[in-house]
């Protein structure tokens, strides 16, 4: 019976397997379970052990493919469609490697399938280290133990890097940049010499006789050079360009017992361009990498910052003897005394008016906080429009002292000019006449000159409101209707008088 049940359901078929499973196909209990579909799944997995393998693990091609939702082998793989079938269904085009346990970078990218998987061989056989498809290139013949990404990149081959300092012996100085072969001759790695003299014995000066601990006194950097402590051993620290020039050039007799000067005038002397005026220690302005002087901070040694024309002359402008025997003064009249225009009967420093730059230009001067504003025109006059003379203090500062002359009134309303007239302009001019003084002018009386009324200056004679004032002679009532003109007349006439 179960012979008969296979082979009626072989028959019933909807079509053959892949040639890879026709062993499987005479009783399909092997890939089919009738009363559970769910475990069709396992069932692939029972004989595809590598691939259950990476599903526990996590890894590979379909242990990714888990993480990424896809978890029934019918969802990719479609069975019978023929021995020839192609149930892989792989696309070359579209496939992401980096789903497998070997991205594909740098040169690895533009490669083709066949070089890395071999033709008839399962894809996931290929290896997956360097080594599996580089042993030939190996220039170090597997002397290196440690992965080969260590030191070389994915995009070339050539152009190598390696960490010396995980070694015993870093690369400092010259070593830093000399070839392997310089030292691992012919390639070869290991017992490579570690001390001065396993590589530069031919090198030796002494033949020997300093021992072989030439670090002591020779550097990395260059092996002419010897290292000295000058420091410890002669309490003068070589500095900057010292540290580099020869020895003789200090110890010229060539005997290092001689005593030499350890200041800077004691060596310096003839390149002191100041000729001794600015003292013995160089250091306060000079460095020891550079003689000539780039940048000094006058503001922050002297507290007087050098800005403006200063910034251009020379120290000797100002330096005039030795910094010993001169104090100079930090304020404009001690150094320009002599060129003061005003002489030196302006309050406050010159800056007050003058700019740095030059003496001349940039002249500025805050006239508001003196006590006469510049308002109206009297900003666009020059100067010496008002002030005669240099000393700038003896100005007049009324409007009658400059515009005597401009007075129509002849002095008849007084010496406040403000009162009326605008510093915009002489003819311009407002009063109110109700306001500062308590009589309107209405009517006839508004087109009256002022000086139809003030015959004298105001302050000196006090005027009457009454009508009867001015208008005495006018009366032709001699008095009788009293002082109340305004009862009858108007101030439009004089004439046509009504009784209010």
């Amino acid at each position: 019976m179960p012979a008969l049940a296979a082979n009626v359901e072989t028959l019933l078929m909807p079509g053959k397997v892949t040639q890879a499973h026709e062993k499987q196909e005479e009783n399909c209990a092997n890939c089919h379970d009738r009363s559970n579909v769910q475990t069709q799944t396992s069932l692939c997995l029972d004989c595809h052990k590598d691939i259950a393998a990476d599903l526990r693990q996590q890894h590979d091609y379909h242990g990714r493919m888990t993480n990424a939702g896809v978890g029934e082998c019918r969802a990719c793989h479609t069975e019978h469609r023929g021995r020839k079938a192609d149930i892989v269904q792989l696309s070359r085009v579209q496939f992401d490697h980096h789903l497998t346990d070997f991205a594909l970078d740098g040169a690895h990218a533009a490669l083709g399938c066949e070089s890395c998987h071999k033709k008839g061989e399962a894809w996931r056989k290929a290896p997956v280290n360097c080594i599996g498809c580089h042993k030939a290139d190996d220039v170090h013949r597997g002397q290196f133990t440690q992965s080969c990404g260590e030191c070389h990149s994915a995009m070339t081959w050539t152009g190598g890097k390696f960490n010396h300092d995980k070694t015993d012996f870093k690369l400092t100085g010259a070593h830093s940049n000399v070839t392997c072969d310089a030292c691992h001759i012919g390639g070869r790695y290991k017992q490579t010499p570690k001390t001065c003299v396993g590589c530069h014995a031919t090198d030796d000066e002494h033949r020997g006789s300093r021992g072989e601990e030439c670090g002591k006194c020779h550097l990395t950097k260059e092996w002419k050079t010897a290292k000295f402590d000058h420091l410890k051993e002669t309490n003068y620290e070589l500095l900057g360009v010292h540290d580099q020039i020869n020895c003789v050039a200090c110890h010229r007799s060539g005997n290092y017992k001689d005593k030499i000067p350890k200041d800077c005038n004691g060596c310096h002397r003839a390149d002191d361009a100041h000729a001794a005026r600015f003292g013995a220690k160089c250091g306060d302005c000079h460095d020891n990498d550079v003689w000539p002087l780039k940048t000094y901070d006058h503001d922050k040694r002297h507290k007087f910052p050098l800005v403006g024309a200063h910034a251009k002359i020379d120290c000797y402008a100002c330096h005039t003897a030795t910094v010993a025997n001169q104090k100079l003064a930090k304020d404009c009249a001690g150094c320009h005394k002599s060129e003061d225009p005003h002489g030196g009967k302006l309050k406050g420093g010159c800056e007050t008016c003058h700019g740095q730059q030059t003496w001349r230009s940039d002249i500025v001067f805050d006239h508001d906080l003196t006590d006469f504003p510049l308002l109206g025109l009297h900003r666009v006059v020059s100067c010496a429009q008002c002030h005669t003379t240099l000393a700038f203090n003896n100005a007049a500062a009324t409007c009658v002292d400059c515009h005597t002359h401009d007075d129509v009134h002849k002095g008849g309303l007084g010496k406040k000019c403000e009162s009326c007239h605008s510093p915009n302009g002489w003819p311009l001019w407002v009063f109110d006449h109700a306001q500062e003084t308590h009589f309107a002018l209405l009517g006839a009386h508004a087109k009256l000159q002022c000086a139809a009324c003030h015959h004298e200056p105001p302050g000196t004679v006090k005027m009457s409101s009454q009508c009867g004032s001015c208008h005495r002679k006018d009366d032709r009532h001699l008095g009788e209707y009293g002082a109340q003109c305004n009862r009858c007349h108007s101030t439009d006439s004089w004439k046509g008088a009504r009784i209010q």
